[in-house]
């Protein structure tokens, strides 16, 4: 398919910068290698005029036509989002992906059965007849890590599983990785997407994550933290051994494993005090 116009091919499901061809009472006529298409006069940006170029939003309607927007939908085809179940029906189930017509994610699609007002991350696809649609079969789009992705690397991640082993996680948007329960410390939800670092590249091209840095910048950026947390509040806190989890979570963004290792460094350092109350600087 050649293009005929704009000088790059059209992407569905994409964003797309467009020269406006025409304006007619409905709105502008916009010219792509698909012919041209419009984009709705409540759409339109003040003093638009034709020879303009303009970036939207390209779907398809109802009606299985081309159309533009300058809505920002949720994601694009070829990303992961975390979208809202509005209904479901015979054919599956109809998210809210930001604009008019609704996202299917059809049965076969779907990881797990969804319901309405469930919250899914789904990858955005084309279907075999061209048609706009999500999945939350995450696994199958994911590639097999590179080998130039290495131990210690700092990564993006997004949940979206979580299983006995701990939580399944997209890496950088494209690989996949694994979370194990120890090392998962904090409140996550599917969605979620902190930093990260890669603790181990394994044969079978999937990625053990870690959301603490490893080595010596690791412990030193541990140590910076709880200095300047009991610095910020006063240089004492009521905190200690028999603290849960997701107080010193919540206090510092670590385990309580790496807390009490780097208490127990500080307090060696000379740096803090450990009283049957909790730690405070010296």
């Amino acid at each position: 398919m050649k293009d005929r116009s704009a000088g790059t091919m059209l992407e569905l499901g994409r964003y797309n910068t467009l020269p406006v061809s025409r304006l007619t009472s409905i709105g502008a006529y916009l010219a792509s290698s698909e012919g041209d298409i419009l984009l709705p006069s409540k759409y339109l940006p003040d003093g638009l005029a034709a020879g303009d170029r303009v970036k939207v939003f390209v779907y398809l309607d109802s009606e299985d036509r081309l159309v533009a927007t300058t809505l920002h939908p949720k994601g694009q085809v070829g990303e992961f989002a975390l979208l809202q179940v509005k209904e479901t029906a015979t054919v599956g189930a109809f998210l809210d992906w930001g604009l008019e017509k609704d996202l299917l994610a059809p049965f076969a699609e779907q990881a797990h059965p969804m319901m309405k007002g469930e919250k899914h991350l789904v990858r955005l696809y084309l279907d075999r007849s061209g048609r706009i649609a999500a999945s939350s079969r995450i696994d199958r789009f994911l590639e097999r890590t590179p080998a130039e992705l290495k131990n210690g690397a700092e990564v993006d991640l997004v949940f979206y599983e979580f299983t006995a082993l701990g939580a399944k996680v997209v890496v950088n948007g494209r690989y996949p990785g694994l979370l194990f329960k120890n090392d998962l410390f904090g409140r996550y939800r599917i969605g979620d997407h902190p930093r990260g670092f890669v603790k181990k590249v394994r044969e079978d091209g999937k990625i053990d994550v870690t959301l603490r840095q490893t080595g010596f910048q690791g412990v030193a950026g541990s140590r910076d933290t709880v200095i300047r947390v009991l610095e910020e509040r006063g240089g004492f806190l009521p905190v200690g051994d028999k603290s849960t989890p997701e107080v010193i979570y919540e206090l510092f963004r670590m385990s309580k494993k790496s807390f009490k290792t780097v208490i127990g460094n500080l307090y060696k350092q000379g740096v803090v005090e450990i009283t049957k109350d909790g730690i405070k600087l010296k």
